[in-house]
Formats: structure tokens, C-alpha cells, sequence
């Protein structure tokens, strides 16, 4: 097996988890009962973590923890207490979104190897020395991507000694992982907080082109692609699946292992892949990576395909044909299921039983023997495993008859032994002679030492205490007489024409995409010099590789980014930069990770949390926060077409040409009658948003000791045919929200919300207080 290439595999409970490392997997991805992105799935506890350990490092097999969702500020300190836990196992790796909790590992948890999650939406080369200077040793890449971008990222991951994952099977999102805010729009069921409601699986009211299930994509299986896959320079082969069974785990898991090993070994793909279908599956896809974006990754099923496929399969067109093979499968899927069972029992994550032998004389040195047997002995071992080694003071035993070291003393001294993974039965002092003592010190030397042996050699990590965070406050307002600073967000040429109306900070969205070498936007930046340029989320390949010559050729005082390959660069060629608001900032630590590692001059709190949950966040010092307070609520984005499958699209697949010409808007309803817009802009991705927009002026009364300025976005996404309000006139009513005058005459601040209803009547700041 060629050790540069690592098949992980996912495990939601106990039993996935052993079925995967007794299928063959080289690492296993789970996660605890929080913190974790997969809210629904069983997950486990810490002592069943640490079992699974134990088990997963006798088959060389790693385990990786999913820590993998935004952090509110408030679960700092018992984030901390399971930190300090974990550096004390020996897990093999933490997989993290949250650029704090990236902080926190970095300068206090370096013993913990990080991992970027999928939720970080890392899709261009930029990315890589971001992650990469936060402490990520490898990246999992968007499923997005196609083979050629994947090979120019994992070019320089190579050059900057970080490991890829790329997804190789199971479900795919529709969505962007990491800018989905499908529902927490709504419930605060973020998909950032690891309760995604799966509304793009949800059935809606029939579109123009009959579809019900309009967003609802084929599984993912890049199955016979793993030879290519190779060539590009992936290190770890990722399944998908931390809800699914134990069955479908060692089946996924097993196919993959063979198909592995035997292209290793012939150089030929060996396994043809049937066995996939013979689990739950919804039909497959590998069009994100061979660049192919058509309407055949769409599928009107969401729910288990594998009996459409047998009967495909078979050819069955009578009602006798088509009842053997569901029964005949039906068979073959409890036989498997059995069988896993089976396997999944013969192994175990019970602590192995523990004695301590204590044994010595006087002037010799105080002598203990560890043993630790395994309750139930591995599947390829005939009897359990038995574990013996001895440790011996550095001081000599002494003649005492005061305070000897006998069982009593033993009994005190190691009943408190600490070793998560084994269970201390028995202290045996039948070895040790009468009336003799030894220092407290030696005691703990020679515990520590049994622990760190147990350990696999790790020596026990001192308790780290997170220090509490000071809050310096916000410095005086550029106007006088006002509460805070307000800044617009345009993206029309035309809209220059409100800088005639208010001397606030004006931001310049640049598109998702570009034609090729494209320069228009450097003069335009150039002759319009008072424009911050506004940086989108998702920059792939050239269209990276434009706005990159658009930040290095205009070089801008101020930016504002959503992507942290911009980021990153605007920080090495020392331009300030704001982070904007999908970087899903959430707490205080995230905004040090920026300030101290990038030099990052501010950034937008993410509108997903509550007025609790922002009350909460410490300013570092010389650091600006800044929040919208108008714009459209996004609800997800994609690379695929949301046109195809709702209203129609004459082309088969998606085309440069579509991202940059295209600007159509629909919308689509689901069963409970709540409608969407779809926008798609000119050289935007596909997006969808709520009907209603975000207006929140109640965050001016309540935060307005906290935020340096609050926007509008007035970019009219998100709006399709609906009539946009006067754009001058919104600014001055928020201007005058803004004022001190406002801020203390209750009549004048109704009188200004009343405007804005009158003027946005379908708005909503319902995650201001559902928060996450």
C-alpha cells in the first residue's frame, strides 16, 4: 500500500466507526456529542472516543475528530476543558471551520494536528497559505472543483507541505459548503452549527420545467476516477457518510479499499463498482470533478435509489420480475447488514483492566510493573492482547516506619490514577517491603511516566486556562453627532452617483467572474478612487487569478474580502482589509486569529448570530467591527444551475459563457408555501435567497457601543422583478437612525422605522433573536 494515499472514512456511531476500521479504512472521521457538524448523527462520547483510539491504532488505522462548526463566544471555556482532554489522548487530528478555534490550537494546543474543514470553502491557491499560517497541516477542497483546478491547488499545498482531501463519495450539497444559510434564515438551524435541515432535499410545489425536487443533486462516486485522482496529487480519498448505517460504511469503505489496492498493485481499476448500489444511494455523479456541470446531476428521487438501479439493472418489466429482484435485494441488504454485524461485535472499545505492581526494597529503587489486558481480543488475534512494562525510581527507598509507603498509602496516592483509556483494578503492594518510603515527588515521576506509556508515549499535557479577553472600545465616529459610521455596498457602475448624496464608505462588489486576463475593473477602480473594492466568497481559477491582478495592479488603500486567498495576499502586499461578512465570524478569537497572524483591520460580524451572542465578542485593540444592517438574506450558492430544474434552460450544461452572461430570476415554493428567489447575476453564481430582506434597526439601540459601522447593502441581488426602493432615500433615513439626536427621541426612531416598512414591506431581522 502506497502510504502517500489514504482512504478516510466517516463514522457516526460506534459501530460505523468499527466497521470502517475492520473494512480497511486508513482513517476514520467522528465526532462527540457537540461541536460538530453533523448534529444528527449518533456521534459518541469521550470515553468512547478514546476507546476507538486504542482500537483504531492496533489496525494502523487514524482517528480524526470533527470540531468542525462556528463557535459562539460563550462555549470558549468548555471548548477549552475538552481541548485539554484531548491533547492528553492520542488522537491523530482535529478537523476545524472556525478561524478562532484555528487561534486557540495554534498558540495553545500545538500538540493537536489541524485540519481545514470542507465548511471553509477552500477552492483556489490563494487559500492554502491561509490555512496554512492558521496551522493546517492538510485542507479538505470544495467538492466543486474539477481535476484540473484540484492538480493547480495540490501544486502548491506541495509546496507549502500541506496534505489534500478531496470527496470521493456520498451525498453532495448543492450549495457551497460553509455559505449555506438555508435555514437559519428562518430556525436557526445553521448548517454552520451542524443542523442542516436539508431543504435542498425537500419537495416544492412543481416547477414550469415538472420538477418537484428542483435542488436535489445525484450522489457523488468518483469511484473510477481514483487513477486521476492520484496523478493530481490528492493525499486522502474522502467518504461522506457520518448519518449513514454500519452496513453501508464497511460496504463503501471495503469497495473502495479493493479498488485501491488493486490499481496499486495491477495499475488497472480491478472492482467494478456494483456494491455501491446495494446501499443506500441516489444514483451517482462525478460531473463536479470532470468539469461537467449538466442536468443529469439532478435527480427527482432523494431517497434510496439502489432498487430503481437493480431493476434497471435486470431488465424486470413484469409485477412476478419486479417483486424477485426487491426481494432478492432486500435479501442481499439483510445478509450484508448481518454480516457487519457480525464482523462489528468481535471487536472492542472497553478499557483494558490495569494492575500495578509495586515492588522493593531498601536502598533499592521503588519498582512498579504496569499490566493492561484487552477485554476482548482483536478479530485476527486468537487470545486478548496483554501489555506489561516497568518503570523505576531515580531515589532509593528508605527506612520509615512513621509514614511508610504501604497499601494504604499506595491506595491514596494512585486511586486518582488518570488514564482515559484503561480502568485501574487492581494495586498490588505484595512486592514492597515493610516500613519504607519515598518522596511525593518520585510518586508523581513515576505516574506521570505510567501515563505517558500508556499514552503511546505521549507525556501528560499541562491544563491550559484560556485568559480572559479584554474589550477596548471603539473609537469616536469620522461624523460628528452620530452614533456610528455608514458604509453602502454597490455593484452598479450608475450607483457611483450616491456619493453625491452621502459621504459614507462606499464598497465596490466585484463579480464571482471574469473573461479571461480581464482588466476593465483595474481602471475602473483606478478612476474611481473613493470605491473600496468588495471581494466575493468564491474565486476559482482564473476568475482568482483576475481578481488577484485587480488587488496587486489597482492596490487599493482598504479592501473588504470574503475569500482568504484575497486575504492573504492583500496581507503580504500590506494592504489593509476588512473581513467581510461570509467569513462567518462569530467570536472573539477568530477576530485576534485575523488581526495578529494577517494584520486584518476589522471585521463583519456574521449576521447569523443574535444580540446575545455579539454582545458577547471582544474588540482586539485598533480593530473595527462592523455589521449589515440591510441587505438580501442568502440563502445558499452554487456552481450548479438553479434554472435548469425550475424554470427551463435550453443549454445542457453550464458554460463560461452562462456564468457571464446569464441573469435570470425565478422562484420556487415549497409544500408549506414559502416562496424563494432564485437571482442569477451577470458573472454571479446561482444564488437563491428569502423573499423577504434584512432590515435590522433594532441593532443600532442595542450594539451601537460595539460597531464601528453598519451597511446597506444596495446591490439589488437577491430582488428579481421585485421594485428596488429609492436608494438615496434609504440612505437618509439610516443616516438619520444613526444620529445621536435619533438614538435618544423614541418618537423620531419610529417615525424612521415606519419609513423603512413602508419602503422594504417584506423584511425580516428574525436571526437577530433566533440567533445560533
Amino acid at each position: 500500500m502506497d502510504p502517500k494515499i489514504e482512504l478516510l472514512a466517516p463514522g457516526g456511531d460506534v459501530d460505523a466507526i468499527k466497521a470502517a476500521i475492520i473494512a480497511g479504512a486508513d482513517a476514520v472521521y467522528c465526532g462527540l456529542d457537540n461541536f460538530n457538524a453533523r448534529n444528527r448523527a449518533s456521534n459518541i462520547s469521550f470515553e468512547q472516543l478514546i476507546g476507538i483510539i486504542r482500537l483504531a491504532h492496533q489496525y494502523q488505522c487514524q482517528i480524526f475528530l470533527t470540531l468542525n462548526i462556528v463557535i459562539l463566544e460563550r462555549e470558549f471555556k468548555s471548548l477549552a476543558k475538552l481541548l485539554n482532554k484531548l491533547a492528553n489522548t492520542t488522537l491523530d487530528g482535529v478537523i476545524v471551520q472556525d478561524i478562532g478555534m484555528f487561534y486557540i490550537l495554534k498558540k495553545h494546543f500545538p500538540t493537536l494536528d489541524i485540519h481545514a474543514s470542507t465548511q471553509l470553502t477552500t477552492h483556489n491557491v490563494g487559500q492554502i497559505p491561509f490555512l496554512k499560517k492558521l496551522g493546517a497541516s492538510r485542507v479538505n477542497l470544495s467538492r466543486e472543483l474539477n481535476l484540473r483546478e484540484i492538480t493547480a491547488i495540490n501544486a502548491v499545498c506541495q509546496e507549502q507541505d500541506v496534505l489534500t482531501e478531496v470527496f470521493v463519495h456520498g451525498s453532495l450539497c448543492v450549495a457551497f459548503s460553509g455559505l449555506c444559510y438555508s435555514t437559519s434564515a428562518s430556525a436557526g438551524n445553521s448548517g454552520n452549527r451542524g443542523r442542516c435541515s436539508q431543504a435542498c432535499r425537500e419537495e416544492y410545489e412543481t416547477t414550469p420545467s415538472g420538477n418537484n425536487f428542483p435542488l436535489n443533486l445525484k450522489d457523488n462516486s468518483a469511484f473510477f476516477d481514483l487513477p486521476a485522482l492520484i496523478d493530481a496529487g490528492v493525499h486522502s480519498f474522502k467518504i461522506e457518510g457520518r448519518i449513514k448505517s454500519a452496513s453501508y460504511v464497511h460496504t463503501v469503505v471495503d469497495s473502495f479499499r479493493k479498488q485501491i489496492d488493486g490499481y496499486l498493485e495491477t495499475g488497472e481499476l480491478t472492482e467494478d463498482g456494483e456494491r455501491l448500489y446495494k446501499v443506500f444511494n441516489r444514483d451517482f455523479s462525478n460531473a463536479f470533478l470532470r468539469g461537467d456541470l449538466n442536468q443529469s446531476m439532478f435527480t427527482e428521487n432523494p431517497r434510496d435509489n439502489s432498487k430503481n438501479h437493480a431493476l434497471q439493472a435486470s431488465n424486470a418489466i413484469s409485477v412476478v420480475q419486479i417483486q424477485s429482484v426487491e426481494d432478492t435485494l432486500d435479501l442481499e441488504k439483510a445478509q450484508m447488514s448481518a454480516s457487519v454485524s457480525e464482523k462489528v461485535k468481535h471487536v472492542s472499545i472497553e478499557k483494558p483492566a490495569l494492575t500495578l505492581a509495586f515492588s522493593g526494597n531498601e536502598g533499592q529503587p521503588l519498582t512498579i510493573t504496569a499490566t493492561a489486558k484487552e477485554a476482548t481480543p482483536l478479530i485476527s488475534i486468537a487470545s486478548p492482547q496483554e501489555l506489561t512494562f516497568t518503570v523505576q525510581s531515580s531515589a532509593l527507598l528508605t527506612a520509615n516506619d512513621k509514614t511508610p509507603l504501604d497499601q494504604a498509602a499506595i491506595d491514596k496516592r494512585f486511586k486518582n490514577f488518570s488514564s482515559a483509556a484503561y480502568n485501574l483494578e487492581l494495586l498490588n503492594t505484595q512486592g514492597l517491603a515493610e516500613n519504607l518510603s519515598i518522596s511525593f515527588k518520585e510518586l508523581t515521576l513515576l505516574k506521570n511516566e505510567i501515563a505517558s506509556l500508556l499514552n503511546e508515549g505521549h507525556k501528560p499535557v499541562t491544563e491550559v486556562m484560556l485568559p480572559k479577553l479584554e474589550k477596548h472600545p471603539k473609537p469616536a465616529p469620522k461624523k460628528a453627532n452620530t452614533v456610528a459610521n455608514l458604509s453602502i455596498l454597490i455593484c452598479d457602475e450608475e450607483d457611483i452617483a450616491l456619493a453625491e448624496v452621502t459621504d459614507a464608505d462606499i464598497y465596490f462588489k466585484l463579480p464571482d467572474a471574469y473573461k479571461r486576463d480581464c482588466t476593465k475593473y483595474v481602471g475602473f477602480l483606478q478612476d474611481n478612487p473613493r470605491l473600496i473594492p468588495w471581494f466575493p466568497s468564491v474565486l476559482i481559477g482564473k476568475d482568482y487569478d483576475v481578481a488577484l491582478n485587480i488587488l496587486e495592479q489597482v492596490k487599493p488603500e482598504l479592501i473588504v474580502t470574503n475569500n482568504t486567498g484575497i486575504a492573504n495576499r492583500a496581507y503580504e502586499l500590506g494592504i489593509k482589509w476588512i473581513a467581510g461578512p461570509y467569513l462567518n465570524t462569530t467570536n472573539s478569537y477568530a477576530l485576534l486569529a485575523m488581526q495578529q497572524e494577517f494584520d486584518c483591520s476589522g471585521a463583519f460580524i456574521s449576521n447569523e448570530i443574535n444580540r446575545m451572542q455579539i454582545n458577547g465578542i471582544a474588540r482586539p485593540k485598533d480593530f473595527k467591527m462592523l455589521y449589515s444592517v440591510y441587505h438580501p438574506i442568502l440563502l445558499m450558492a452554487s456552481r450548479q444551475c438553479f434554472f435548469q430544474q425550475s424554470v427551463g434552460c435550453e443549454k445542457p450544461r453550464i458554460d463560461n459563457g452562462c456564468m457571464l452572461s446569464c441573469d435570470k430570476s425565478t422562484s420556487i415554493t415549497n409544500l408549506k408555501g414559502e416562496s424563494f428567489a432564485i437571482d442569477k447575476q451577470k458573472a454571479g453564481y446561482p444564488s437563491i435567497y428569502n423573499q423577504d430582506q434584512f432590515v435590522n434597526t433594532e441593532v443600532v439601540n442595542d450594539l451601537a457601543h460595539m460597531f464601528d459601522d453598519f451597511m446597506l447593502d444596495l446591490t439589488n441581488i437577491g430582488a428579481g422583478d421585485k421594485q428596488s426602493p429609492d436608494k438615496a432615500l434609504l440612505i437618509k433615513q439610516f443616516e438619520q437612525l444613526l444620529s445621536t439626536e435619533s438614538i435618544t427621541d423614541k418618537e423620531m426612531v419610529n417615525m424612521v422605522q415606519n419609513t423603512l416598512k413602508t419602503m422594504v414591506p417584506d423584511a425580516t431581522n428574525v436571526q437577530y433573536h433566533n440567533g445560533l
